[in-house]
């Protein structure tokens, strides 16, 4: 058994010696270099002589006109509302609305409707229990 073993691992030595040998390890045959590195043509494309400048007077392609057929491209446009939107919409006085409402909600010259001193009260209550009634979640 014994002579078997130290058999076995003097083959296995051998073979991963043996091995070494091929990769250039020890003795002849050539060695891999990772390190080396081929030089090839750089990538060279060629010129496209079909292009031509644009004409004085014709729209070009702004930056803005790219990102708006960009989205177009990506979202494919608006899509149509379906009937009982447009009709909620109308209802609404979606027509009328003014175009820079959000950024005017704050201004002192919104009217707002005055729903009495109840309402501050609520809103500026403090959270948690108050003096009368307190809240326990089961």
């Amino acid at each position: 058994m014994r002579k078997s073993l130290s058999f076995m691992t003097l083959i296995g030595a051998g073979l991963a010696l043996s091995g070494c040998a091929l990769f250039g390890g020890g003795g002849g045959g050539t060695k891999l270099d990772e390190f080396r590195v081929a030089r090839n043509a750089p990538l060279v494309i060629p010129p496209d002589y079909s292009l031509t400048p644009p004409k004085p007077g014709t729209a070009s392609l702004t930056a803005e006109g790219a990102q708006q057929q960009a989205v177009q491209t990506l979202f494919g446009g608006p899509a149509p509302r379906p009937v009982s939107e447009n009709s909620l919409l109308e209802k609404a006085g979606a027509d009328r609305a003014a175009l820079g409402a959000r950024s005017v909600v704050g201004s002192p010259d919104t009217a707002v409707v005055d729903k009495g001193p109840l309402t501050q009260t609520i809103l500026s209550a403090p959270a948690g229990d108050g003096q009368t009634a307190s809240v326990q979640t089961p």
